[in-house]
This record gives C-alpha cells, structure tokens and sequence, in this order.
C-alpha cells in the first residue's frame, strides 16, 4: 500500500527512487530494529503499551531519513504481512497537510469507505478502527509535530509507525529519535562511486574523501556531486572538487542568503549542479517550484515553461540523471511523474522570486493551470459516446491533449488524482486566478465523476466543492455559491448529517434569491423539505415541499409539479393526515397524465391506493390498485406490473380473498419469467412501489 505517491521527501539516496542500493547507516539500522523489540511501557501504568511502538529518525531535509525509514521498512517488511502505508505530513513549501487529508489518503489505501465531509476526528478515528485488527506497517514522512501524529496511532501492539521529522515530536511518549547527521567516510565515498563507477575513485581515493568531506557526508549533496559527475564521464572527481570548493559557502542572495552552517554543504552541491545547467533548464527547475504537490509530468512542465512536451520529458529525465528530481512510483510507468526533493522546493522558491518577475510566474502558473483544465475536458470526454459534442470536440485537440481509449485516460487521472486536487487547492489559493480555478474544479468534478462514479468519488467531490464556495464567498458570485452549497448539502444528506445539510441548504436559499436564480431557490425550498422529511418533521416539509410546489407552479414546471404532489403526498401519509394525502396523490396522476407518463401515473396511483387502505378504505384502495395495474401494462412495464400484481395480492388477502391473491401472484410470477421478457434470472428485481423518498 503507498498513499501520496511517492516514498515522501524523494531524497535523491533513496532506493526506491533511483534503483541504487543501501550505502551505510548500519549502526543507525541495527539500533532501530532493536528498538522495535524493545517493550515500550505505558508511561502512566508502567505496563507494556497498548498502542503501537514508533520509531523516530530526526534528521534535516537531505539527511537521508526518509531511505533510512524506506530501508527499514523493506527489512522488517515480512513482520508485517498487512503492508506498509505511507503518508506525506509536510507540503513542498514546509505547511503541514491538514490531518483530515492524511487520514483520508490511508484510508483510502485501506479500502475502506470514506464519508464525505468527515472531520478530523472521526476520520482519524476510522484509520485507527481499520488498523485495530491489522499488522500493518505506518510510515509517516515529514512530520511537524506530535500533534499531527498523535491521532494516527493505531491502538494495536501489532502495529509499527515509523515517523520521519525535523527534530524531535515531544508529546509521544516512550520514543527515542534516531537523529542522523552525515554519512560516513567510506558509505559516503562507495555512494559516491554508484554515480561515477570505480575507476575515478580508484585513481584519486584522497580527493573523492575530501570531496564527501565537503559534503559533509549529506546524502543528498553527495548524490548532485555524483551527478553532476555521471553526465561528463570524462571529468574527474577532482574537477568537481576544484568547482564545489571554489564556491561562495555564505550561499548569495539568490539562494538564500547567509545560509546557517549545517545548509551550506547542500546548497553549495545544488549550486554546482545549477549553474552547469543551460539557462531554459535552470528556468524549468525554477518554475517546478509552482508543481502542485511538488508533483510533475512532462505535461506539467511544458505548461509551465512554454516548450514542447518531448523537450520537457527530456529534461525531466536529466534532472533525474542530475539527483534534482526523483521518479513518482513505477519507474516504468508512462507518463512518468517527477517529485520535487523536500529538501529543494523552498529553495527552488527562492531562486524563482529572485530570478523571475511576478508577472512571469502568474503567467507559467495560469499556462499549466489551463493545460490542465483541457486534460481534464479529454479525459471526461474520451467516457461519452461515439458521435456525441464532447467527442467531437475531443477529436479537434492536438494529439498530446488526447486519450486514445477509456482505460488510459482513467489510469491517468487515478496516478495524478493527488496533484489534480492539489492543482485545484492551488488556483483556489490564487484569488487571481478565480475563473481559471472555476474552470478547474468543474472539469475534475465531471472527469472524477465520469470514471468513478459520484459515489466513489464523493469524498474528492466534498472538498472541490467547498473550493468553489471558497471563491463564491471572495468574489460575491451569489449563484455559484447557492451551487456549491447545495451540493455540499447533498453529500452531507447522503453521509446522514442530516442537521448540516438542512444549515446547507438554507444557506443555499438565501443564495438563490440574492442571485435571483429560480432553479436554486425552488431546489433548495424542496431540499429544505427532504432534510425536515428525514428528520421526522412531516409538517415543516410538507410546508417545504408546498412552497417549492408554488414556484413550480408559477413557472409552468409540470414534471417537477407531479413529482412534488408526490412528495408532499408522502409526508402527508407518515403525518396521519390522509385525506389531505391522498388529495395530494391525486394531483400528483393527474400530473402524470398531462405528462403522458404512463409509469408516473401507475406508481402515483399505487400510494394513492396504499393511503386508501390506511384510511380504511379497502375496495376503494382494490378499485385504484387495479386500475394503477392497467395503467402499468398499457406502459408496457413489465417489472412494474409484476410488482403492483404483488401489491394488489397483498390487498385481496387482507380482504379475505386467498383465491384472488394467488391468482395475482402466479401473474406477477408470470411476468417475472424469462419468457416475460426480463431478461430471467439474472433480471433486476420488480420496483417496489413506494414514493421515491418513503421510509419504512
């Protein structure tokens, strides 16, 4: 299992991201796997701890903690036969990510069902329910604090959370850092050789010890030496000396100032590395600094810098070459994606403010945001039938715009799914580019809900819909906030927050009106309704409902007036006032009838049959069943027949008819057969005649 994408940080020494092997931190690997042994003690009972031991590996961005943990993981891999999840608890730029997304993201690796909308707490609550009964691995990269971790521990000794931080996460007790400073001497030199092959090191081993010396055994450094050495096979260890020495170790304005002693080493490595590249590179690798998540693929980067994508994935790959960019996942995979190293996203900032105009930078922002949106467009349109607008329009985009087929444009959006959210968190944050973002979200809304479904993608829905209300509310787009709110009050509806949704949809209302918008007000006067109907309050939602019907009314709206009577008809059945009810019923068919809606009526006839027999009107509720069974087989409604047959069986047997009830029943048995015509015993079961939002 892996949630984020990446291993996290994407330290150039990982394993996992550059194919090469462990080098060094053996003293640091045997004390971790010691303390995984030891017993950890509740520090309050003195007994042995319920909850699961975490591992701490402290180190600065570069350090190598994150391989060191990757490295950890893959040793004690077999002890946890539930796998190793993974979790990113830092953004690029250094913001903690909210715990609400982390617990979602593991939850999602976990497969278990996410409830739109869920907080914090109940959403941390359900990871550590679903790890009660695993023996699963936890490894959390990057944390802030103890507070982000706190929450995600499972309470279950068969567990192990391995957390990467900064520094040290006071709050959680029984837990000793592994704090890591540089590589040793020979682990530093033999990583050094993985990039450059034996030979140099071999003629020159006093110089390749003091180059990782000034190094000061940083992983990361060592690793942008070693590239920069692995793409000019005929240099010697001892120019890239003579060149890292020669630099300014204060660091320069550009990257950053008069850099603290424990950065210089890192930063004069980049340096070396920069400086050799041609100037479209190092303005590409300062423009990545705006990749959402710190995330990119070719398409990406020829966004953001305004080139071709084959140039873009060229360079990406030399990036890779260089130690600046890691590989996001199967290194296999096309398109490939890229991570930003933790370590050199606020530097890439840096370099970006100092080298490149504002008005550039919005303009590479907007470029890749707009690449985006018609990514987006492709892949929805690429689900919709041969012939049809979309598909057309599709047809007219350069062919590097376009799905070839159904299967990869959802593989696409499933890989880049944590950078297309982060794309629309992102233009959102820009309040200057409100419409671009607009645009954004109602395209990845339609693509998530095009290839997932609005179910499955739900969870995703809820937060890009709180984005649109975020730019609504900044901008005074009244309808656009009605919208998004009545949406938002769906999902809520839909994960029983009943009391939200009905705060949601009046919201909703006072929206509407102010945006003059009929379709909105009448919508959430009806979803006003549903929720005081759900809440067991039949009289403020036939008053609802009744309201919404008057619109309706005054518009000429005639299906949204049946199916209102409908409703209106149902709260009035459950409020016991079934006179008024079944007036209701009746306007609802004669509704249906002006429609030339033969199913509508039929159903509508059926629970104006059902309100007669609870009124104790039994012939009367026969009569109308019958003729609801009439209306069903004029339609040709086969299962709809069967199943008000069903229903008027059920009638003559509380009439004292056996004889009349099994003769009904064998007719709906009848018309349930494969010769029926509906499709045997694979074929859906009858409807049930109910109105659409009755409860038992």
């Amino acid at each position: 299992m892996d949630v984020g994408g990446s291993a996290a940080e994407g330290e150039p020494d990982a394993p996992q991201a550059t194919g090469r092997q462990f080098f060094g931190r053996q003293r640091e690997l045997k004390e971790l796997c010691e303390d995984v042994e030891r017993a950890g003690l509740d520090t309050l009972s003195g007994r042995k701890s319920p909850r699961a031991r975490v591992l701490l590996i402290a180190g600065r961005p570069g350090s190598g903690r994150t391989s060191l943990a990757e490295e950890l993981a893959r040793r004690l891999a077999d002890d946890y036969p539930d796998g190793v999840l993974r979790a990113r608890l830092r953004e690029p730029g250094g913001t903690p990510v909210p715990a609400e997304r982390v617990a979602r993201d593991l939850l999602d690796a976990l497969e278990v069902p996410v409830p739109p909308g869920g907080g914090e707490d109940e959403l941390a609550q359900l990871v550590r329910g679903a790890l009660a009964q695993r023996r699963a691995m936890l490894l959390l990269d990057d944390a802030v604090d103890a507070e982000q971790v706190d929450p995600l521990l499972p309470q279950n000794a068969g567990c192990l959370v391995v957390a990467t931080a900064r520094g040290p996460l006071t709050g959680i007790p029984d837990v000793r850092p592994c704090t890591l400073g540089g590589l040793d001497s020979k682990a530093a030199v033999a990583f050094l050789e993985s990039f450059t092959g034996a030979v140099r090191i071999t003629v020159d081993p006093r110089t390749a010890e003091n180059l990782v010396q000034e190094c000061a055994g940083s992983p990361a450094a060592v690793a942008l030496v070693g590239g920069w050495l692995a793409v000019r096979p005929q240099a010697a260890v001892s120019d890239a000396a003579k060149r890292l020495h020669a630099l300014p170790e204060g660091g320069g304005s550009a990257f950053g100032g008069q850099l603290p002693v424990a950065e210089r080493p890192l930063v004069r490595a980049f340096r070396l590395v920069y400086e050799s590249l041609p100037q479209p590179n190092t303005r590409l690798l300062r423009l990545l600094s705006l990749a959402p998540a710190g995330i990119a693929d070719a398409q990406t980067a020829s966004a953001l810098a305004g080139c071709s994508v084959s140039a873009a994935q060229e360079t990406l790959e030399d990036f890779v070459a260089y130690g600046l960019l890691s590989v996001v996942g199967d290194p296999e995979a096309r398109p490939a994606q890229y991570a930003v190293p933790g370590w050199l996203a606020p530097l890439l900032h840096r370099l970006a403010e100092a080298a490149d105009r504002p008005g550039e930078l919005q303009l590479a922002r907007a470029r890749m945001l707009e690449r985006t949106v018609r990514l987006l467009q492709s892949c929805r349109a690429v689900t919709e039938p041969d012939g049809s607008p979309a598909r057309k329009k599709l047809a007219g985009l350069p062919r590097a715009l376009r799905f070839p087929n159904e299967r990869l444009a959802a593989e696409w959006l499933r890989t880049r799914r944590p950078a297309l959210l982060a794309s629309a968190r992102l233009a959102v944050e820009d309040g200057e580019l409100d419409t671009l973002a607009r645009r954004l979200v109602a395209a990845l809304v339609r693509a998530l809900a095009a290839h997932l479904g609005t179910e499955a993608a739900a969870p995703d829905l809820y937060g890009l819909h709180q984005l649109v209300l975020d730019v609504a509310e900044r901008r005074g787009l009244h309808r656009e906030k009605a919208a998004a709110l009545l949406n938002l009050g769906d999902l809520d509806a839909e994960a029983g927050r009943t009391g939200e949704a009905l705060v949601r949809y009046r919201a909703a209302l006072d929206a509407g009106r102010e945006a003059n918008d009929p379709y909105a007000t009448g919508r959430a006067m009806e979803s006003v309704g549903g929720a005081h109907q759900e809440l067991g309050d039949w009289t403020r939602a036939a008053d609802w409902y009744g309201r919404a019907l008057a619109q309706r009314l005054a518009r000429g709206e005639r299906e949204d007036e049946a199916r209102l009577y409908g409703r209106i008809g149902a709260v009035l059945t459950y409020a016991g006032r079934y006179g008024e009810a079944l007036r209701s019923w009746r306007a609802a068919v004669a509704g249906y009838r002006r429609l030339g809606d033969l199913p509508g009526q039929a159903r509508a006839l059926s629970e104006a049959a059902r309100v007669q027999e609870y009124a104790g009107r039994p012939e009367e509720s026969l009569r109308t069943c019958r003729e609801a069974v009439e209306w069903a087989r004029q339609a040709g409604d086969l299962r709809l027949q069967a199943a008000l047959q069903l229903r008027l069986a059920d009638t003559l047997d509380r009439l004292g008819d056996p004889a009349g009830a099994r003769q009904h029943r064998g007719a709906a048995e009848r018309l349930l057969e494969p010769d029926g015509g509906t499709g045997g015993e694979d074929a859906a079961p009858a409807y049930e005649i109910r109105s659409a939002s009755a409860k038992d």
